[in-house]
């Protein structure tokens, strides 16, 4: 199946994939050797009361939705904490872009219903609803640590950020694998008794 779409396809994936690569390890670098602020924004007061004198309408009452806390001169911790809640998605995203151009490397090369494209399949979906929430977990949690530090009535725990609908798509991909995988079994058991 080598057609114009999968190649176009596999080439814009590589490339995205090498391209979240080189934004991990430049965000990486460049924020652990800035000096600046470290900011994060928390939910915790956000039915909180604004000071009066805001400028609304008669009757309105005004309610803070986030609050936004920074911290100059950060500590080793805070600006591990900021990057724990930045670099995760990056990773994620550039590791599952490369599986992704290689399952399409793979069909190119072998075709649609091959043993390498099933397994290839199994593992782009593994990762994903495996890395879903691994990763949002390392940024809920970074999240949380790094307000605590800066706000420690808030305090801190463990909590997950991000979109976890990925980890129904990561579980298809997984049964589509084991799906295929069989398929190509019955194909093969049937070329073998033709």
């Amino acid at each position: 199946m080598n057609t114009r779409l999968t190649r176009t396809l596999a080439s814009v994936t590589f490339a995205l994939a090498v391209l979240c690569g080189l934004a991990f390890l430049g965000t990486a670098v460049t924020h652990m050797l800035d000096d600046g602020a470290v900011c994060v924004q928390t939910n915790f007061w956000h039915n909180a009361s604004l000071a009066d004198g805001f400028p609304v309408g008669k009757g309105v009452k005004a309610s803070s939705s986030a609050t936004r806390l920074c911290q100059d001169s950060p500590s080793t911790g805070q600006r591990a904490a900021d990057l724990g809640g930045q670099l995760p998605w990056l990773l994620f995203g550039s590791l599952t872009l490369l599986l992704f151009s290689r399952l399409l490397k793979a069909v190119l090369q072998q075709g649609p219903f091959t043993e390498a494209v099933s397994r290839r399949l199994s593992v782009l979906g593994w990762s994903v609803a495996v890395g879903t929430p691994l990763a949002g977990l390392v940024v809920g949690w970074s999240q949380s640590w790094l307000v605590g530090s800066m706000a420690p009535l808030v305090g801190s725990g463990p909590s997950v950020s991000g979109p976890t609908v990925l980890i129904l798509a990561g579980l298809a991909a997984v049964i589509m694998g084991k799906i295929m995988r069989e398929g190509v079994r019955m194909r093969e058991d049937l070329e073998g008794t033709i």
